[in-house]
């Protein structure tokens, strides 16, 4: 019931990114002239790094519910025996890499703000800011998720089903950002 719940959620989530979607394409089809001029300031290379760590994220995430799966919270091996790995390891370095693309996102709006690219600059900031600051905020909702089902793993006393399918209903909600991420990444850096 709980996957099933989480997947009508994030349907839920799917149209309130496709009005987004909707609102970034209005504005640019009315402000063609000022599209161009504004995201010729965007750092493509910087986004496509930002992007690459953000989607590596998500294969570290599957990483963990694998282990979640065969219900192994924590790793069995040594730090570097990757294979050997629990939930909890890949949960961790999955925070490591959000947290690392929420900084990016941070750096490019302050290098944005920087060029006059603010919020109530003009119909593009707004529509940039808007689209990329709600994702901002549902990987920042993702990131505590992890650091709840992380703490749910050490405090569990037996690391059963129950935990195994709160960590998989996480993986679905990260993988999903990351999706909604690679339609904004193509749509607002790569479509210009």
């Amino acid at each position: 019931m709980v996957s099933v719940g989480t997947v009508v959620w994030l349907s839920s989530e799917l149209m309130f990114f496709a009005g987004l979607f909707a609102m970034y394409f209005s504005l640019r089809a009315a402000s063609s002239d000022l599209w161009a001029a504004e995201t010729s300031k965007l750092n493509f290379p910087f986004a496509l790094v930002n992007t690459i760590v953000l989607v590596a994220s998500s294969f570290t995430c599957q990483m963990g519910v694998f282990a979640a799966e065969r219900l192994q919270p924590r790793r069995s091996g040594g730090l570097f025996a990757f294979a050997k790995w629990g939930m909890v390891e890949w949960f961790i370095l999955t925070f490591l890499m959000g947290t690392f693309f929420v900084a990016g996102q941070s750096t490019e709006y302050a290098m944005l703000v920087s060029e006059h690219v603010t919020l109530d600059a003009n119909a593009y900031g707004s529509a940039f800011y808007i689209t990329t600051g709600f994702h901002g905020l549902h990987v920042m909702g993702g990131l505590v998720a992890f650091l709840f089902i992380i703490g749910r793993a050490f405090a569990a006393k037996r690391f059963g089903h129950y935990e195994a399918t709160s960590a998989i209903v996480t993986s679905y909600y990260w993988h999903f950002v990351d999706v909604v991420w690679i339609g904004l990444f193509l749509v607002i850096y790569v479509l210009r």
